[in-house]
């Protein structure tokens, strides 16, 4: 079977081209949608992937579904410190860190609304077990004061997070002499101090967590067992990378959902606009396609042809639509995490996973566009055709 030469087909568009136009213009916007909410569902994920270490470890209490939930005594904490298989410093110390966790409003530099950050008491240990996090301005918190240190995405977010300035939470006045950085994870939207000083300020008994690092990896299902099984402890291990990531599932879902929703009532509108145009196309060569008939080239032949001008409508509106996603990963934007209440800072992430996943969704959308007025064409009688001509 002949086929249409592809140079007609794309100069059937070019003539066109204020309607072609128009109708990728809809579809580059329906795949920017699409895209873009892949982008912020991704952005969260990796986000709090990167939050975790591979080699540590998640303790928190039975059932818990998140630190601010979590509750673990000092007895308990000392039980957890003893556990063989854990990895030591230069000095011989074991590498546990028990945090307090808590949440605090602060006013947002966007609106001045207060919104919810977190807050963690550490030590240097617990510095240690996170090599990502790095101090850039300022100094380390010195254990037993008031001093605190914030993330960036806090410092940026946040009314009142100056080098130098003073928060007050717990019934105290905390002096910021640091800030850092941890490579845009979660760690970002926190503000951190000295674990025993926010303990006696927010008036607790118990840490939320206790984070340790293994001394190898394969010894993990051993000393969970011995933590699980001891009645004792009524306490659970995880790695810290699964914690984290399982803590971005509600909020990944919700987006997802919410926006593939909308991304496909948005296609509804985009796939009417390229079959209207594709319908104009058929009526205004109606003599074309007789004449194509008449030279020898199917009903197939033409069916191809037109098939192929809606692919085309549709892969240059992905393309754009692509391109002006792509342009999202240079925001940073932050909204509240579902699992912890917390504000979380992200950035839109674009993977060649949710490029293709866009332009199949463009070519879709081309698919379904182009198919009824194709078959029209393809149909049409060539007697029919020369006479309208």
């Amino acid at each position: 079977m002949r086929a249409v030469p592809f140079s007609y087909i794309a100069r059937n568009l070019w003539v066109r081209r204020v309607t072609t136009l128009l109708t990728a213009g809809g579809m580059a916007l329906v795949v920017y949608v699409f895209a873009t909410v892949l982008m912020m569902s991704e952005g969260i994920r990796s986000t709090l992937v990167a939050t975790g270490q591979s080699d540590n470890v998640m303790v928190l209490r039975k059932g818990a579904g998140a630190e601010i939930n979590s509750a673990i005594g000092r007895e308990q904490a000392a039980i957890l410190s003893t556990l063989p298989g854990i990895a030591t410093d230069g000095a011989g110390r074991p590498l546990v860190s028990a945090e307090p966790v808590v949440l605090i409003n602060l006013p947002k530099r966007s609106n001045g609304k207060p919104s919810n950050v977190t807050v963690r008491g550490t030590s240097a240990l617990g510095l240690q077990l996170r090599p990502g996090v790095k101090i850039v301005e300022g100094r380390m918190f010195r254990p037993g004061t008031s001093e605190i240190v914030v993330g960036r995405a806090t410092a940026l977010g946040f009314v009142g997070i100056d080098l130098g300035a003073t928060l007050r939470f717990a019934g105290r006045e905390w002096l910021i002499v640091g800030r850092y950085d941890s490579g845009r994870s979660g760690f970002d939207s926190e503000v951190w101090g000295d674990a025993e000083q926010m303990l006696q300020a927010f008036r607790r008994n118990a840490y939320s967590i206790m984070v340790f690092r293994l001394a190898d990896p394969s010894l993990f299902d051993g000393i969970r067992a011995r933590i699980e099984d001891d009645p004792r402890l009524a306490l659970e291990a995880k790695p810290e990378i699964r914690f984290y990531a399982e803590q971005s599932e509600a909020l990944a879902t919700f987006i997802n959902i919410l926006g593939l929703s909308l991304a496909v009532i948005f296609s509804i509108g985009a796939v009417v606009g390229a079959m209207i145009t594709m319908f104009a196309a058929v009526a205004s060569r109606i003599g074309e396609i007789g004449t194509l008939r008449a030279l020898g080239f199917r009903r197939g032949a033409v069916l191809t042809a037109f098939m192929a001008e809606s692919l085309l409508l549709a892969a240059l509106g992905g393309l754009v639509g692509l391109a002006a996603a792509s342009g999202m990963q240079a925001v940073d934007v932050s909204t509240t995490n579902f699992q912890t209440f917390a504000e979380l800072a992200f950035r839109f992430v674009m993977t060649p996973r949710i490029a293709v996943q866009a332009m199949v969704f463009a070519l879709a959308m081309g698919v379904v566009g182009g198919f009824i007025p194709a078959w029209r064409a393809a149909r049409l009688q060539i007697v029919d055709c020369l006479r309208a001509a």
